[in-house]
C-alpha cells in the first residue's frame, strides 16, 4: 500500500496573492516561497470563504461557510462541537499539530465594537449558553511563569504551540518563551524604547525586539522542533504552521526594516482610477482629508501616497522575513528526508488593499486586493511546476486534503475538492460566494454591515443587505474593479442573472448536519 502523504501547511495572516515572488510582484523578493511553486501548481484564481481572519481561518478547517460554522465574525467562535478535518485526519492515524497563530477563539479581553462586557453577560440569546473551554486563546492562560498546558485536541490538533495577536508583542505560549529568553523583555516592550526612524504612516514601528526573538522566528523553530520530531516516526503528520506576519502594525525586525524602500513601491491604483466610487468608498475619502482617522486599529483607512508607499515597504520587510522562515522550515524538511512523502501548501487567511484606490488594511468592499490569496499546492506525486487559473476557495481545502488521502468528508461539508484539477487540469467550479458580517458599525453603514459575493471567472457581484447599492463587475474587461456597472441599463440582465445564483448559493446556506435519521 501507498504510503499515506505527510503535510506541511504554510499560512500567513494578511496577505494578498501578488506579493510573492512567484505572482509577479515588482519589487518583493520571495525565492524561497518561489521554491515551493517551482515544484508545484500556484492557483491564480484562488479565494477566500472571508476576507477576515477568524471566519475564514474556520472555513479551512470546516469546509463551510461562516453562516453555517458559527464563527461569523471576529470575536465569535468556532463551537468546540464543529467537526474539521484535522479531527478526520487524526482519527484515521494522522499526528496534528497547529504551530503559531490559530484563531478559532478570540485571543482578547476586550468586548466587541460598541457594547461592554455587562451589556454582553445580560443579552439573551436564541441558543442557550455553550459552557465549553473558549478561553484557551486568551491572555489570561499565558500570564504565569512556565508554560501553559494547552488542553487537546484542540479542533482536531493533538500538539498546539500557540501564537496570539500580531505585531512585535504577541502572545500565547512565544509570550511565555519570550519572557524566559529575554532578560530584558519588559523594556523591549516598552514604546518609549522605540528605535529611531523616520516613517509616519500609522501603525509603524520600529521594534527592539532582535530578529531571533521576534514572533515569526518563534513560529518558525517551533516548527522545525516538531518537524524533527516526526523523523522515524510510523504515523504520518499534518502540520498547520501559522505565521502572524505580515499583518499589521509594520513592524519588521532587525535587519528586515529597512530591507526595502518607500521609493521603492507605486500606489498604481490610486482613488482617482475609480470612475464611480461606492458610498463606502466616498466615505473613506471624506475621512481622509478631514483627518478622521481610525476607529479601531483595525479598521480600513485611505490614506496618502507617501503613507502607503510606507506601508508597502514594511510589509515587504515583513514578508521578506517570513521567507526566510520559510527557507529554514523547508531545509529542514528536505535534510530530514522528509520532502519525498510531504505535500507543502502555501496560502493566507485573506488579503489587504495595500494601497489599492488609496486604502489600506481590509473591511467590506470585497475587492480581489482582499478576497484573492495566494494558494500553492506541491505534492511528491509530481512536484512539476504548473498554474491553474481555476476557481477555488479556501472553503474547498478540507475536501481536498481529504481526498488526497483518501478519507471521505463529513456530511455538511460545502466544499469542492480541487484534486482533480491538480492531477488533470481543468476547473470543478464555476462561481463561489463569498461572505462578510461586520462586527460593528464602520465605514459610513448605519449598522454592521452584511455583505454577499458572487464570484465567476468573469464578474464580481456584491449585495449589502439593506442598501439600494451594490457592485458590479466585469472581470474580463475591468481586472482592477474600476468601473462599477450595477447602474448601467446594458448589464441590467447580467445583473438579474447573477443575482440570480446568488439567491441559489444563499438559499443552499442551509446546514445538512445532523442528517435525519427518521422519516418523520
Amino acid at each position: 500500500m501507498t504510503k499515506r502523504p505527510n503535510f506541511l501547511f504554510l499560512i500567513t495572516d494578511q496577505q494578498r496573492a501578488d506579493w510573492l515572488g512567484c505572482y509577479g510582484h515588482p519589487v518583493l523578493k520571495t525565492p524561497h516561497i518561489d521554491s515551493i511553486a517551482a515544484r508545484g501548481t500556484r492557483f491564480d484564481n484562488f479565494h477566500v470563504a472571508s476576507p477576515v481572519c477568524m471566519p475564514n481561518r474556520a472555513s479551512l478547517l470546516t469546509g463551510r461557510y461562516p453562516s453555517l460554522h458559527g464563527l461569523r465574525h471576529n470575536g465569535c467562535r468556532l463551537p468546540l462541537s464543529a467537526n474539521t478535518f484535522v479531527d478526520l485526519l487524526a482519527e484515521d492515524g494522522y499526528h496534528t499539530a497547529a504551530i503559531g497563530k490559530s484563531h478559532l477563539q478570540p485571543f482578547t479581553d476586550m468586548p466587541p465594537m460598541g457594547k461592554t462586557l455587562e451589556e454582553i453577560a445580560k443579552q439573551k440569546e436564541a441558543w442557550k449558553a455553550d459552557t465549553g473551554n473558549y478561553d484557551q486563546e486568551e491572555p489570561g492562560q499565558y500570564t504565569a511563569d512556565g508554560r501553559y498546558a494547552f488542553k487537546t485536541p484542540y479542533y482536531g490538533y493533538q500538539h498546539v504551540d500557540m501564537v496570539t495577536t500580531h505585531g512585535d508583542r504577541c502572545g500565547g505560549h512565544y509570550h511565555q518563551w519570550f519572557r524566559e529568553n529575554a532578560d530584558d523583555w519588559e523594556a523591549l516592550h516598552d514604546d518609549a524604547n522605540e528605535l529611531p526612524h523616520g516613517y509616519t504612516c500609522p501603525q509603524a514601528y520600529r521594534t527592539p525586539i532582535p530578529e531571533d526573538l521576534y514572533p515569526t522566528a518563534y513560529v518558525r523553530d517551533r516548527a522545525i522542533d516538531y518537524l524533527n520530531t516526526r523523523v522515524g516516526k510510523d504515523a504520518p503528520f499534518f502540520s498547520f504552521v501559522s505565521f502572524p506576519d505580515p499583518h499589521h502594525p509594520f513592524n519588521p525586525p532587525g535587519k528586515y526594516w529597512d530591507m526595502y524602500s518607500p521609493d521603492d513601491f507605486d500606489v498604481s491604483l490610486p482613488y482617482s482610477a475609480h470612475q464611480n466610487p461606492t458610498p463606502p468608498m466616498r466615505w473613506l475619502d471624506a475621512n481622509l482629508q478631514s483627518g478622521g482617522g481610525q476607529s479601531t486599529p483595525q479598521t480600513a483607512q485611505m490614506l496618502t501616497d507617501r503613507h502607503l508607499k510606507e506601508a508597502m515597504a514594511l510589509t515587504a520587510g515583513m514578508m521578506a522575513c517570513v521567507d526566510d522562515a520559510v527557507g529554514e522550515i523547508l531545509n529542514t524538511l528536505e535534510q530530514n528526508g522528509q520532502l519525498e512523502n510531504t505535500v507543502i501548501c502555501y496560502t493566507s487567511d485573506h488579503g489587504d488593499y495595500l494601497g489599492d484606490f488609496n486604502m489600506l488594511l481590509k473591511g467590506a468592499l470585497p475587492f480581489r486586493s482582499v478576497t484573492r490569496v495566494p494558494f500553492i499546492w506541491s505534492d511528491p506525486a509530481d512536484r512539476s511546476a504548473g498554474t491553474s487559473d481555476a476557481l477555488a476557495s479556501t472553503v474547498d481545502l478540507a475536501a481536498t486534503i481529504l481526498d488526497r488521502v483518501g478519507i471521505a468528508p463529513f456530511n455538511g461539508n460545502q466544499g469542492k475538492s480541487f484534486k482533480s484539477v491538480l492531477t488533470d487540469g481543468g476547473s470543478v467550479r464555476d462561481e463561489l460566494l463569498v461572505e462578510f458580517n461586520d462586527g460593528g458599525i464602520r465605514l459610513g453603514f448605519p449598522k454592521p454591515a452584511r455583505v454577499r459575493s458572487l464570484l465567476t471567472p468573469e464578474w464580481r457581484y456584491t449585495m449589502y443587505l439593506d442598501e439600494d447599492w451594490g457592485e458590479l463587475y466585469d472581470l474580463g474587461a475591468d481586472p482592477n474593479e474600476t468601473l462599477n456597472l450595477w447602474d448601467s441599463a446594458d448589464h441590467f440582465e447580467m445583473r438579474a442573472h447573477l443575482a440570480e445564483r446568488l439567491t441559489h448559493h444563499l438559499t443552499a446556506q442551509m446546514d445538512e448536519s445532523p442528517a435525519a435519521d427518521r422519516i418523520a
